[in-house]
């Protein structure tokens, strides 16, 4: 069975997730955009075997933790690798202009368009949702989607900043996430949570 750990995290209020199987032990973060010792105290406190770190994309609010984290766990990071180049260089990650030190770093592992981790006694569907930025990925576990800044309670993603398309986001929401179940249950990187049922017939960026 996966338990899901919610941590609100860092300046950004940014939803860093810790998920883990209670069968095998394993597990993995996704996003952790600061508040690192919350993190690591969480791991330790299950006694998870932490696999790896998924990243939904590379704008540095998401991974202003990731130093730390890393410097405990050295484990593997997941990042599309669309947005390897943005990952590398703070001013595009725009984290040079965040609070705190700069943050940058280059994945061990470059994502594509429906790669499956391993996990527990399954797997994490990768599903790639190009518009908030070019390598924006979602995570699909069991009836879990972890939709980083794609999708959020009744709003997307914002298009304005560097390899973001706005037409290209509806397109990858209605075209690859509302394929999916009406009872998925949408974990976004900020706000609150929902559905996919409800985003499909009450999030005003989709039913216009």
């Amino acid at each position: 069975m996966i338990q899901i750990e919610m941590i609100v995290a860092g300046v950004y209020a940014m939803n860093c997730y810790i998920v883990h199987c209670d069968e095998t032990n394993e597990g993995f973060v996704i996003d952790p955009g600061g508040s690192e010792n919350k993190i690591i105290n969480y791991i330790v406190e299950k006694g998870i075997h932490l696999k790896g770190i998924l990243m939904t994309h590379a704008h540095g609010d998401h991974h202003m933790g990731l130093a730390g984290l890393k410097a405990v766990y050295p484990v593997p990071v997941y990042l599309h690798a669309s947005d390897k180049y943005m990952a590398e260089d703070a001013a595009i990650n725009l984290s040079n202009t965040m609070y705190g030190p700069d943050s940058v770093f280059t994945p061990e592992v470059n994502l594509q368009d429906g790669m499956k981790i391993p996990f527990g006694n399954g797997f994490i569907r990768t599903i790639h949702t190009p518009g908030h930025t070019k390598g924006g990925v979602c995570y699909l576990i069991d009836k879990y989607l972890f939709t980083g800044d794609t999708l959020f309670e009744s709003s997307v993603g914002r298009t304005d900043l560097d390899g973001g398309n706005d037409v290209q986001l509806i397109k990858s929401i209605k075209n690859q996430l509302l394929k999916l179940s009406d009872d998925v249950i949408v974990l976004p990187g900020h706000g609150g949570a929902s559905t996919i049922g409800r985003e499909r017939v009450r999030n005003p960026y989709l039913v216009r």
